[in-house]
């Protein structure tokens, strides 16, 4: 797919997974972040890597391309914001790199979902959106920066400022049955989770 991007947010401080990078978590043999670069080099010819500790990630320099956040505060936002501002393309695939069993139908179904006017493209089911498995347009990074620039880090006020098209969850199910791509390895428990899923 070499009109998008993809981008893996690697911020957060760890903290309910006692201070570890949920990225280097293993599972199945192989590290989350292993795992989620296979899928995505399937799909995308541009991978980026949002981290504020690049070092960690040296390993990666020939799968990813590793960036780091333009702006201090450590948000979800700031990391969308450094991701869409230095990828090549307009549109942008966003997924935290804690997310190891992404599905390539539904990443096909939300780049198939957008349009000329779409800026963000996101999955919304339960009542609850997605906003770090969804695509962005670069037209969202002066939102951004305005919302960064009064203190709002908050991913939903983003999307009061933008078009929003949402993909509602009888499409999501028929790519994704059981809603997995959402599942985030953030915890001991659903790190256990995570490695049933996998046996």
């Amino acid at each position: 797919m070499d009109n998008f991007s993809a981008v893996i947010v690697a911020g957060g401080l760890n903290t309910r997974m006692g201070g570890n990078n949920k990225a280097f978590l293993t599972l199945g043999g192989k590290t989350i972040i292993s795992r989620l670069i296979s899928i995505l080099e399937m799909y995308f010819d541009e991978i980026l890597l949002v981290t504020k500790n690049p070092e960690d990630y040296s390993n990666y320099t020939k799968q990813v391309k590793i960036i780091t956040d333009i702006y201090e505060a450590r948000s979800s936002l700031t990391g969308i914001h450094a991701g869409i501002y230095h990828a090549k393309n307009f549109f942008s695939f966003v997924v935290p790199c804690d997310a190891p069993f992404i599905q390539p139908p539904l990443i096909k179904l939300l780049l198939d979902s957008i349009t000329p006017e779409s800026d963000v493209v996101i999955p919304h089911h339960d009542g609850y959106y997605e906003p770090l498995c969804a695509v962005y347009s670069k037209r969202c990074i002066e939102q951004i920066e305005y919302l960064i620039s009064l203190g709002n880090y908050k991913i939903y006020n983003l999307f009061k400022v933008i078009n929003l098209k949402t993909v509602e969850k009888d499409k999501l199910t028929e790519s994704d049955p059981e809603l997995i791509s959402f599942f985030n390895v953030n915890t001991p428990d659903s790190l256990e989770a995570a490695s049933r899923l996998i046996n």
